[in-house]
């Protein structure tokens, strides 16, 4: 999904983690934001985020964070709010940083 650009990537770390690495073409939407952040209006979380607000019928919504603790509560909270199809990637951006210096 994310080779093919078909992925709405929320990086739910805080600001300081994201600017200090993350996945490329992942958006910074920090846990504690999330719930507000989603229920923006679509062109509110476009002038906010610099990207398409996500659908709650979306089936390319993945939350990550650096291990995947917070991205799990991210999932429950989209879940709850109507995101049914919403997923998280368990191992984070440690995982993903991890698997790159491999291919280098």
């Amino acid at each position: 999904m994310l080779s093919k650009r078909d992925l709405q990537l929320f990086d739910v770390r805080n600001p300081d983690e994201f600017k200090a690495g993350h996945i490329p073409h992942a958006v910074n939407m920090p846990l504690g934001s999330l719930e507000e952040s989603l229920k923006m209006s679509p062109e509110s979380f476009q002038q906010r985020f610099q990207v398409r607000a996500p659908g709650k019928k979306d089936d390319n919504i993945v939350f990550h964070c650096f291990s995947g603790r917070r991205s799990a509560k991210a999932l429950d909270i989209a879940r709850k709010m109507g995101f049914s199809r919403a997923k998280h990637y368990k191992g984070g951006y440690s995982e993903w940083a991890e698997k790159e210096r491999k291919q280098l």
